[in-house]
């Protein structure tokens, strides 16, 4: 039996707005089953996702790694497409609370596995830190709204200055639509037609993309590329329309530090991808990969102005690696967090656990489970 293939996405990110969560589409609501996980820093609730994830994905089941936005190799949840289960961390600062108790909810808590009785100790130690840990956020969300702001300058070069060819993107809008669809529509009548997260999220570490795990199983790739205000970002949501519009279900991924932007679309039904190639995830076309520069669209304004957009550039980088920084004090302090509680959990019980709600997950699968085991 082949193992499964892994898949990674955030379902949340640092940004301009604050933190930004796209948690309700991890998945719909009328899933099988949906193990909301609940606990404090430390408790074991990635470790636990991610061995049921690499248990499933030895039985040849694909798995969905929902990355945290908070440290980019833990994570938030696991979702098992195929037979519509998730499980789900459901604490701070992306709180879930069922919806559907008892037919579709499960609630595990993993606090009941920490013994309480020897942290009074360290009770003012986790108080400061906790405050400390809102206070970076709050520096870190400042500097990336003001990160934006610059990185808005950018983009009103080439807009306030009739630079860019309104026109001429529109008939390259049409012309990709028209090679990506043709007169196709897909019928089926599916309820789902979009489903919004993350390829790439603003963490500690950077910004971390996981691009290459989403593109990985499709057959034809566009790769739009170009500075900032060129018209990138327009193309790819036409074509998102585009998409939706025919019937199609589409995956959105959104910009980590502007998520009202769309940076990639993929629409699985027809094995296509639309990606904006930027940093972290610079791309270059191979084999039969389709490169579009919306730099075609554009004419420079003239040097005094270039000098202007190069200055807002220069101060978007500022704010955003100052930004970088406090989010970087944040997960350190995070980990010290998790010194408190780790030595006082019963970890053994919870990897029984966790073993526990494996034979549920493959319960629920039915059939297509019990031939895997």
């Amino acid at each position: 039996m082949s193992r499964g293939k892994l898949k990674k996405v955030f379902p949340g990110s640092n940004s301009a707005y604050g933190f930004y969560s796209f948690y309700d589409q991890i998945i719909e609501d009328d899933a099988a089953r949906i193990f909301v996980i609940k606990g404090g820093p430390g408790v074991g609730k990635s470790t636990l996702m991610a061995r049921i994830g690499d248990e499933l994905m030895k039985r040849g089941f694909d798995v969905e790694h929902h990355c945290c936005s908070g440290d980019s190799q833990s994570l938030d949840g696991i979702v098992i497409p195929e037979l519509n289960i998730a499980c789900i961390d459901g604490t701070a600062p992306h709180i879930v609370d069922p919806k559907n108790p008892g037919v579709v909810d499960e609630i595990i808590h993993l606090g009941g596995f920490c013994n309480t009785e020897g942290m009074g100790v360290f009770r003012e130690e986790i108080l400061k830190a906790n405050r400390e840990n809102a206070r970076l956020y709050r520096r870190a969300y400042r500097y990336l709204a003001a990160a934006k702001l610059f990185l808005d300058e950018v983009e009103d070069y080439y807009r306030e200055n009739n630079a860019l060819d309104h026109i001429a993107l529109d008939q390259k809008a049409l012309e990709l639509i028209n090679d990506i669809f043709g007169d196709n529509v897909n019928n089926y009548r599916q309820k789902r037609r979009e489903r919004h997260l993350f390829a790439t999220a603003i963490t500690p570490e950077g910004p971390v993309s996981h691009l290459d795990t989403i593109i990985a199983t499709v057959s034809r790739l566009f790769i739009i590329s170009g500075d900032d205000g060129t018209g990138k970002n327009e193309l790819i949501a036409r074509i998102k329309d585009a998409a939706v519009m025919r019937g199609y279900l589409v995956e959105v991924y959104h910009c980590a530090l502007d998520p009202r932007k769309i940076d990639h679309v993929i629409i699985p039904g027809i094995k296509t991808a639309v990606v904006n190639s930027v940093t972290p995830h610079l791309l270059e076309p191979y084999g039969s990969d389709r490169l579009i520069g919306t730099d075609l669209f554009v004419q420079e304004p003239g040097p005094e102005l270039k000098q202007e957009r190069d200055i807002a550039r220069r101060y978007y980088q500022q704010s955003f690696d100052t930004a970088i920084s406090y989010l970087r004090k944040a997960g350190d302090l995070h980990k010290e967090l998790e010194t408190y509680y780790i030595p006082h959990m019963r970890f053994r019980e919870i990897n029984e656990l966790s073993r526990s709600v494996l034979e549920k997950i493959l319960a629920f699968g039915g059939d297509s489970a019990r031939h895997r085991q």
